[in-house]
């Protein structure tokens, strides 16, 4: 027997029921999940007759009730059903939150350029320009100004002269304020200086200091990159690094030392102010090896390296077949490398790659007619791997003696002494160019160390580094070296205050009669009568102190080492 629901509510087929072609128009208005299921006819405007979608039956439901739909979807379509209830259940659990009319005009309305926010953001964008070195029209560019209103819609981009004459100049003064604060801290400094060109060839010279803070920690601060547009004499220079000190209120009695590069105008500069110089090593370096490399086998090797790897570069065909051939031949599938004529490791990691892949080049060029005179003869290989033997060891020295945030020029003579003794040392297995390569460059490097004042300066801090003390000084130096740190240390000291006299305050004191103890007494008052030998004894137990301490380890921080 039928429920009265199925007789009296649905109407299977009939009249009433669609064709299989007719599309049904979902109810005007509804948010029911149910009426997914249901709709009307296209021809009934008024909405009065529902039909299921799944079985076209028509369903009674009286002003737009969805209990008969649930019921009709439950009897007849249990799967249906099931994600129709499923569906409200999880609509009821995620309650849609209309936004207020306050709510939306506040979220429209611009932050007020003084607000906290405005400057926030701002702030945030200058130092963005800052940082990563931006055209200052960045600000301008319809990609940039729309990912900054997807971030917070109420921002109100400044214009790009608001950026360049307030935002980055107050950027500017700010931060020169806190390095001013931080330089009025320090007793002594060091500094290097370089020239240098930009893209559109414009001349700048730099000036940046060393040194370490109160807390001990070890800081550096580019202090200027100045367009220097005059000729660059050496007078002009020595002018201009003055007045680059001047500027920052640093006094050049406090610079111990400034490191340049070897050009004659910035060497005349640092004579002329009279101050203490010391070559970069990294630069140092670079100078020996490309003097030891002047030789026409090199340039016929070297050559031949970059021509061949001009034809793998502009030759997508030949790449291809590398790769390929890299594959079959099982090396390392690792692209070719350029030089770079002013980085000396660029040309070896050049060559040290040119010989990794050297079977599957000769491979690939023999190939083709064009370029298989590109492929290296036996006397090419042969020059090629005396330069990789000998610049490999070499490769990671002049990143870590031309640093910044570590303490080198203590280890310089170390490093002379290790390559001496080690990387640059002949041995017996070296084909005759090899050991060319490293006495020459041994040769060049020593030479240029020899002059007393540089040998002055490094022997002091050899000796002050605790990791070495006086493991590299020559013997005969050793007893100079530490009568120069003393004179220094007793300079530094500070003097011994007397304290103002109270006797004429004290009354006199009815004479005792004396104790062994008081003779030990009145010696040691005699003792410490003389206050420049109690100086330079405390000085002198302090150095023998430090000499005495086992050194410690060569990987230890050494600033860090207090």
């Amino acid at each position: 027997m039928r429920t009265s629901e199925t007789k009296n509510d649905e109407t299977p087929g009939g009249s009433g029921e669609p064709t299989e072609h007719t599309e049904l128009v979902p109810k005007k208005g509804s948010h029911s999940v149910v009426w997914k299921y249901f709709g009307f006819k296209q021809d009934d405007d008024k909405q009065s007759e529902v039909h299921c979608k799944v079985c076209s039956a028509l369903v009674g439901t009286k002003h737009g009730n969805t209990t008969n739909l649930y019921n009709h979807l439950k009897r007849h379509h249990k799967v249906q059903y099931d994600e129709a209830v499923s569906k409200n259940s999880e609509n009821a659990s995620h309650p849609t939150k209309q936004t207020s009319i306050t709510a939306t005009i506040h979220n429209a309305t611009p932050y007020p350029p003084n607000s906290s926010r405005h400057k926030e953001i701002t702030a945030g964008i200058s130092y963005h320009l800052a940082k990563d070195m931006a055209p200052i029209n960045t600000v301008q560019h319809d990609g940039f100004r729309k990912m900054i209103n997807i971030l917070d819609k109420r921002y109100s981009m400044p214009s790009r002269n608001y950026f360049s004459k307030v935002a980055l100049p107050a950027m500017y003064n700010e931060q020169w304020a806190i390095v001013e604060a931080e330089l009025r801290e320090v007793r002594y400094f060091s500094a290097t200086s370089d020239l240098w060109s930009s893209r559109t060839m414009e001349p700048y010279m730099s000036l940046t200091v060393h040194f370490i803070a109160t807390d001990f920690t070890m800081k550096n601060r580019c202090l200027q990159t100045a367009f220097f547009p005059e000729d660059h004499t050496g007078e002009a220079l020595a002018q201009g690094l003055k007045e680059a000190l001047a500027s920052w209120n640093l006094e050049e009695e406090k610079m111990t030392c400034i490191t340049t590069d070897n050009g004659q105008n910035i060497v005349k500069a640092v004579s002329i102010n009279n101050w203490t110089r010391l070559q970069c090593f990294g630069h140092r370096l670079h100078l020996a090896i490309e003097n030891a490399m002047k030789d026409s086998r090199v340039d016929r090797a070297v050559g031949l390296c970059k021509k061949l790897v001009g034809s793998f570069s502009h030759s997508w065909k030949r790449r291809r077949d590398l790769a390929e051939a890299q594959n079959e031949l099982k090396l390392p599938v690792h692209k070719l490398k350029t030089e770079c004529p002013t980085r000396w490791g660029s040309r070896q990691a050049m060559v040290h790659r040119i010989l990794e892949q050297l079977p599957a080049i000769s491979h690939v060029l023999s190939l083709d007619r064009k370029v298989r005179h590109l492929i290296p003869t036996w006397q090419d290989v042969e020059i090629l791997e005396a330069i990789n033997n000998t610049l490999t060891p070499l490769a990671d020295f002049t990143d870590a003696l031309s640093g910044e945030q570590h303490v080198s020029i203590s280890s310089v003579k170390p490093v002379l002494y290790l390559f001496e003794t080690s990387v640059l040392a002949v041995q017996e297995d070296d084909t005759d160019f090899t050991k060319s390569l490293k006495s020459n460059i041994l040769r060049y490097l020593q030479e240029k160390y020899r002059d007393q004042q540089t040998q002055d300066l490094l022997d002091i801090a050899t000796m002050l580094d605790p990791r070495f003390k006086m493991n590299y000084i020559r013997d005969e130096h050793k007893a100079t070296v530490r009568a120069r740190l003393m004179d220094e240390m007793t300079d530094i000291a500070p003097a011994k205050q007397s304290a103002p006299s109270t006797a004429s305050l004290v009354p006199p004191v009815k004479k005792g009669r004396k104790t062994l103890g008081s003779f030990f007494k009145a010696a040691k008052v005699n003792e410490e009568s003389d206050p420049a030998l109690h100086l330079e004894q405390a000085v002198s137990s302090e150095l023998d102190s430090y000499l005495l301490t086992c050194n410690i380890d060569s990987e230890d921080n050494l600033v860090g080492a207090k």
